[in-house]
Parts: structure tokens; sequence; C-alpha cells
């Protein structure tokens, strides 16, 4: 929803020397893909991973005693995975991406090829965050 108006009117690409090309809803599509899978990587060891540690900890006697703990823990350890994940997750696909020419739409292409030739074999955009 968010994003609904890049998949709509397209993304800006350019060529290698940051020259614009045109707007292409097929590059929207791929950054966002790219986006979403990067989120979800980010969150997903919170989701899954605390859960199992809480429900083996929870096992213990000394967090039985200390009930009033297990909010904060689970915040602070939540943290954690984030501390680390969101570095990764970032890392996981350049901010500068690229897509083939022959992967474009067809006007789009045809319009590259009418004014550069074969000059142009890759269009790079920004994928967002």
């Amino acid at each position: 929803m968010m994003r609904q108006q890049e998949i709509i009117n397209g993304i800006t690409v350019t060529d290698e020397n940051n020259n614009e090309l045109g707007r292409s809803r097929r590059a929207a599509v791929k950054g966002i893909a790219q986006v979403v899978l990067s989120r979800i990587t980010m969150a997903a060891p919170g989701m899954i991973i605390l859960p199992i540690i809480m429900e083996r900890l929870e096992k213990f006697t000394f967090m039985q005693r200390i009930r009033v703990l297990h909010g904060p823990l689970q915040v602070l350890l939540c943290g954690g995975f984030l501390l680390f994940m969101v570095p990764a997750a970032c890392a996981l696909f350049p901010q500068q991406c690229s897509l083939a020419l022959a992967d474009l739409e067809p006007e789009l292409r045809d319009s590259i090829v009418a004014k550069h030739g074969d000059k142009v074999p890759y269009v790079y955009f920004n994928k967002g965050l």
C-alpha cells in the first residue's frame, strides 16, 4: 500500500552514468520485492527464535520466580536480534540495483534502444529502504 504509486507509475531508471532513461514498473516491482524480503529477514529471528528461547528459559525455577522480568527480558533479546539483523538484512541486496534491458517493459526498452542503441545493456535504479 505504501509504495503502490511506484508500481503504478514506475520508478526512475538510469544508465551507468546516472542519466535518466525513463520510468519502469518492473524495476519498481523488483525493488519492492527485495525490500520485503529483507524486512522479513530482519524480523524473522525475533519472531521465530525468541519464543523458543523464552519457552526453554521459563522451565527454570529462577525464571518462574521473577515473572515480572519476562517482558523486559523479551524486549532486550528482541533488541539484540535487531542489533545484528538490521545490518545483515540491509546488506542482502545492494541499494543501487540493476536490471537487464531485456527485462524492461517493451515500450521503455524500445525507447532506450532508439535513443542509445546497444550502449545500455543494463539500467540502474534505487530500490529504496
